[in-house]
């Protein structure tokens, strides 16, 4: 019995994330369709095999999966709206995937004026961009069961698929790891400075650190950067307060306060008016370098993560 074709993909956003997860897709042998109005990134694809589009609505036109990679919630609803938007260029049997970490109310909206027979599945990813390099991402998929088990195959060429539930639900959850990363990132700044300051070795600590009840992705992925002295340019302080807001709006269905998600806020902003939006994400560590006039510089080669 021959095999049933390959679905034609549609891929809008080409950064640090997309990109790489759109070489993933055309590398597996998909026909892929990109388009990002920065023209360099697009060229950059269409050299490894992607069909470069005019614009969104033209990279969403004919195609049996649409996916976008945007950095917020606003950009999205820029290329998707409207009669002129993404959204209304798809025809009826495709599927748009969003790949952004963004509001669930939005994704919703958007479902609700998606063309009849076109489906919509949200799937924020983690992993940084060395995950969406090498296929090693986690993907947290909302909407229904039979679309979701549909695009599986697709999107298990970028990683790990888990199935959050409804429509939105992918969002909250990528949402709720991000919390827990960001409180980790504030506080693992003032971990390094409390054993230096107190005649601990850097190196020392961070080993022990690894091989405690201290261990976390941050302190394994993460303190590398603050070891060299980038802080990971990959994600900026102004995308963290971004998804430090989405956060704040889900916490207020919880009905308690969240001391360690204020305080951790609190920390990425103080560091973003310091440094400015466009710094890298661990910043919000270096920040305790400058004011306690201390250096978590350590010596080794370390690979930035955008380079494994």
């Amino acid at each position: 019995m021959p095999q049933a074709p390959l679905p034609t993909i549609g891929f809008v956003g080409l950064g640090n994330m997309g990109a790489p997860m759109c070489r993933r897709l055309v590398a597996a042998g998909y026909a892929v369709t990109a388009f990002d109005i920065n023209v360099s990134a697009l060229n950059a694809l269409a050299e490894a095999g992607a069909t470069a589009a005019s614009s969104a609505a033209d990279c969403a036109s004919g195609v049996d999966l649409f996916l976008t990679s945007l950095p917020r919630p606003d950009h999205v609803a820029a290329v998707m709206s409207g009669p002129e938007g993404a959204l209304a260029a798809l025809r009826a049997g495709a599927t748009w995937i969003d790949l952004t970490t963004n509001r669930k109310e939005l994704i919703a909206e958007l479902a609700a004026a998606a063309p009849p027979g076109v489906t919509v599945i949200d799937s924020p990813v983690t992993g940084a961009v060395d995950g969406a390099r090498n296929g090693k991402l986690t993907l947290f998929v909302g909407g229904d069961d039979a679309d979701v088990a549909r695009v599986t195959p697709v999107l298990a060429n970028l990683g790990l698929v888990i199935h959050c539930g409804g429509l939105g639900t992918g969002n909250v959850v990528k949402l709720v790891t991000n919390q827990l990363w960001f409180i980790a990132a504030a506080a693992i700044g003032e971990g390094f400075a409390v054993g230096i300051a107190n005649g601990v070795e850097l190196g020392t600590l961070w080993g022990a650190i690894k091989e405690s009840v201290g261990d976390s992705f941050v302190v394994r992925h993460d303190a590398p950067s603050i070891f060299a002295g980038h802080y990971d340019p990959s994600f900026s302080l102004g995308l963290c307060m971004k998804d430090l807001g989405l956060i704040a709006a889900l916490g207020e269905n919880v009905g308690a306060t969240l001391p360690m998600t204020a305080a951790a806020t609190e920390a990425f902003a103080v560091a973003a008016a310091r440094y400015g939006s466009d710094a890298a994400e661990l910043h919000v560590a270096k920040r305790i370098e400058d004011d306690a006039d201390l250096s978590m510089r350590l010596a080794g080669d370390w690979t930035p993560p955008w380079e494994r």
